[in-house]
Order: C-alpha cells, then sequence, then structure tokens
C-alpha cells in the first residue's frame, strides 16, 4: 500500500470508507449492520496498509461508528487514524455529538475531524453555530487532531467556506466523470489555490463508474486489458498531485483486493492514458443523457401539458447518477402534466430537432416512480 506524507505523518492513499456496508438483513434498511463480514473487510484493510478509517454520526443510525470502533479495539491505537463528522442537521447539539461519537468509537480522540455535508443552503449555519469554535477547542485539548469539512457546495459557497479560515484538509466529490461534465475540476482547484489537501470522496461516484456503457468500456479494455473498469476512475484521482487520501466504500473482498493492486504502486495515468479515459466518459454520456436543448417546441403541442424539458433534466439525473428519481421529485416540477400521463401520442418527437424518442423516454420515467 502507497503512503504519502501528511504534516508530520503518512497517510495510505486508500482510505476506507464505513457506509455502505452490508446489512443484518439485506430487505430491511434499518438493520444492523452484518458484523462479521464488516469486520472482514476492515481487518483486510489495515492488514493491508490502509490506516485511514473514514465514518460519521449519521452513517447506519450510528452503527457505522459503532461497528468501526469495536474492530479497531484489537489494534493499537497509534497505527491508525479515524475520519469522523459532525452533522449539524442531524443533531445540532455539537458537544453532545462529540461526546457520543467518542463512545462509539472507543476512543479518546478523533484523528480527522470534518463538518459534515457543507452545501449551498446550510453553510451559514454551520459558520454561525459555534461549533467551528468549540471544535477548534478540541484540538487545543488534543481530542481532535485536524480539522476539516466535508462539501458538496457549489464553487461559489465552496470558496467562501475554504476562506473561511486555514483548514486542516477538506473532502469534496471528485471523480473523472464529475471533472470532465461537472464542477469537480473547478472545486478542486479552489482548495489546491489555498493549499488545502484534498480527501476524495465518490471516486466512483457511488459506483457508477464501476460499470459503464459496453461502448465506453470497450474504449477502455483496448488500452489496457487487464485494469478493472473501477481502477480507471482509482487511477485518475490518484494523478491529481493535490489528493491525499482516495476514499473506497469497499463491502466485499473482491473490492478490496481490486482496489490494492491499484494503489499497489504510484504509477499514474500517462498523457495517452488521459486521453482514452476523457473519450469513454464522452461515449459513456452519450449513452445515457439526453440531448435536450430545452428549446421547448415539445410542449406546445402535447395534450397532457407535460413539462416535458423539466422532466428530461430528472431523466438526466438519474441516468447519470444512477440513484432512481423520487415520487416527491416528479411532483416538485411545475407541470399540469407528469410522465406517467403521457399517452404516447407522438405530438412531441415529431417536432423535437434533437430526434428524441420522448414518449418512450416518459414511460420509463413514469414507471421508475410508479
Amino acid at each position: 500500500m502507497i503512503r504519502k506524507p501528511y504534516k508530520d505523518i503518512t497517510l495510505s492513499r486508500l482510505g476506507l470508507g464505513n457506509m455502505r456496508y452490508i446489512l443484518s438483513d439485506p430487505d430491511n434498511g434499518n438493520s444492523p449492520i452484518d458484523r462479521p463480514k464488516a469486520h472482514a473487510v476492515i481487518d483486510s484493510a489495515y492488514t493491508n496498509g490502509i490506516n485511514y478509517f473514514d465514518t460519521a454520526y449519521v452513517y447506519n443510525a450510528g452503527d457505522s461508528e459503532r461497528c468501526l470502533g469495536e474492530a479497531m479495539t484489537k489494534y493499537p491505537r497509534d497505527s491508525f487514524y479515524i475520519a469522523d463528522k459532525f452533522n449539524l442537521h442531524a443533531n445540532p447539539d455539537y458537544e453532545a455529538v462529540f461526546e457520543e461519537q467518542l463512545k462509539r468509537l472507543q476512543t479518546d480522540r478523533i484523528d480527522f475531524y470534518l463538518l459534515h455535508c457543507i452545501m449551498d443552503g446550510n453553510a451559514d449555519d454551520y459558520l454561525n453555530s459555534g461549533c467551528i469554535e468549540y471544535f477548534l477547542k478540541q484540538k487545543e485539548l488534543g481530542r481532535i487532531s485536524y480539522l476539516g469539512f466535508s462539501s458538496h457546495a457549489g464553487p461559489d459557497t465552496l470558496r467562501r467556506f475554504a476562506s473561511y479560515r486555514d483548514w486542516d484538509f477538506a473532502q469534496i466529490q471528485l471523480n473523472y466523470f464529475d471533472w470532465y461534465f461537472n464542477t469537480a475540476k473547478e472545486e478542486y482547484e479552489i482548495l489546491t489555490e489555498r493549499n488545502i489537501p484534498v480527501m476524495v470522496m465518490e471516486p466512483v461516484r457511488g459506483g457508477r463508474l464501476s460499470g459503464l456503457s459496453p461502448e465506453a468500456e470497450a474504449i477502455l479494455k483496448e488500452a489496457h486489458p487487464d485494469w478493472s473498469i473501477s481502477s480507471w476512475a482509482m487511477r485518475f484521482v490518484k494523478s491529481l498531485p493535490n489528493t491525499q487520501v482516495i476514499l473506497s466504500g469497499m463491502n466485499t473482498l473482491e473490492q478490496m483486493n481490486d482496489n490494492l493492486n491499484t494503489f499497489r504502486d504510484d504509477s499514474v495515468l500517462s498523457d495517452a492514458d488521459q486521453a482514452v479515459l476523457k473519450k469513454a466518459a464522452e461515449t459513456f454520456r452519450a449513452s445515457i443523457v439526453v440531448p435536450c436543448t430545452a428549446c421547448r417546441y415539445c410542449t406546445e403541442g402535447c395534450p397532457m401539458q407535460i413539462n416535458i424539458p423539466e422532466f428530461l433534466k430528472i431523466y438526466n439525473a438519474w441516468k447519470t447518477s444512477g440513484d432512481r428519481p423520487r415520487k416527491e421529485t416528479i411532483q416538485a416540477v411545475a407541470s399540469e402534466g407528469t410522465p406517467d400521463m403521457c399517452i404516447q401520442c407522438g405530438a412531441c418527437a415529431g417536432v423535437c430537432p434533437q430526434s428524441i424518442a420522448i414518449p418512450d423516454l416518459m414511460k420509463e420515467l413514469g414507471d421508475a416512480v410508479n
């Protein structure tokens, strides 16, 4: 396992995210984590050189912290680092939360502590809550080693939050898809300009980049037949100089072994590899994203008054993220009709400049929600 210096310590380039463990009852989202399976993954991570373990107060309603704490009691405390997070909107009592986290983790300190999930709508809540000052006090007392934050905010909010103080580190969603087609590159540059080391979450976009379209996968396999599809995503973020730890929510030993193989040395993507990956990403995106330009020609003759462009945005978000749309998301759109009301008349498709098969997509979206 390769490591990289961080201040006065060294951290494994690959970190274990503790959010996606198999549950004791997979059909019951509220059931406890399957301890034997989870501990087998944690033990494999530790024995193979991973020394950074990431969890959060809200993961599995606290069971993630408990599971990790139980697993790590067998190892010397100075041989690994725990990252944990405070979520203001889950419980605003930051003093009580911090004490509870120490108990769950069975430790007297948290090495990397984060303000959890900074977003455009809650950044000021964190800044004005008093929690930052409290956690800085805990840092002075040695109960927190390094203080940072995780962000899902847009670039403007991230820029403002990152400039608030001298943060020890920050965690952002960073992967090649969001680099090419979203704001990940700008977010990375905002942190890098401020000399804030980047901890990476979602390097394979919640698993979405582990299985691409057949055409996109063929491009990658032709270049490197021995690389897994997931490893391309890992190699991409590993190649960025300011990335420190790259988190992966591995819940099987097969995933663990694949990642360990990727992080066995410091090799990075060559310029040729970067070009291949971008071509594959563009091919994949073209296969999942509908090229709607929101010209609205389709809406003028729709007998059901469906706001088609807005629903196609939801469709694209679904196909890009892999997260099935929710009924509340559909209902929140300003529209008289909804996708499930489409009568398949084809009036929309007949006037679409992009030749989009709109009735088929409305049916697919309607079926996905209902």
